[in-house]
């Protein structure tokens, strides 16, 4: 799935990663339908026609966008978790790289809750592909006898829930960095829980 026209050359290669740069950065802050091509293309410092060698419209570059961020993000996180020994330690590594990359990439987060109102398919695309391939790896956890036999789809939201909005809180509202010491703590409720089992 290749939403953008794939240029034949590395010169534009170059000159679609300019105009992805500046959409991603230009749809952050001032939202998809405060944006147009006309920025992104002044942005890019591009001529205006060279917009429509790779994309057809305006709402081909989002697609294209959070197409590309997410495939860039599974990368990331597959590529740092590849040596881990256990699902739990590539649940906490994934989640550490999770946090960095949205630290790099700030419009991520924008640009996809965006995305409920500009097209609900793109948003439910995007999660959906996580989840399948969360599952994926929950059920072989579970067969390895690391994790409780609870539904893989549940827990899967239930874990992109929990770093979206750690995310949301730290990054976002704060503009920090996610401490390590608050996703160690983080990990020890996904692995404990919070409850205190009361003896009678």
């Amino acid at each position: 799935m290749y939403l953008a026209n794939e240029p034949k050359t590395s010169r534009g290669y170059a000159t679609l990663e300019k105009i992805c740069n500046s959409a991603e950065k230009l749809f952050s802050e001032k939202g998809y339908y405060n944006t147009s091509i006309t920025d992104i293309t002044t942005k890019a410092n591009i001529a205006p026609g060279t917009f429509y060698i790779y994309f057809n419209d305006k709402k081909s570059i989002f697609q294209h966008l959070i197409h590309d961020l997410g495939l860039k993000l599974r990368k990331k996180i597959k590529s740092e978790t590849v040596n881990c020994k256990s699902r739990y330690e590539e649940e906490h590594k994934g989640m550490k790289t999770f946090f960095k990359f949205v630290s790099n990439h700030i419009g991520l987060y924008k640009i996809i809750w965006e995305a409920q109102f500009v097209d609900i398919d793109i948003f439910k695309d995007y999660y959906e592909s996580f989840s399948e391939r969360y599952i994926n790896n929950i059920e072989a956890a579970q067969k390895n006898g690391e994790m409780k036999d609870l539904d893989p789809k549940a827990i899967s939201y239930c874990l992109m829930g929990i770093s979206n909005f750690i995310g949301l809180k730290w990054i976002i509202f704060e503009g920090k960095e996610v401490p390590d010491e608050t996703i160690d703590q983080i990990m020890q409720f996904i692995k404990s829980g919070i409850f205190i089992e009361k003896k009678d």
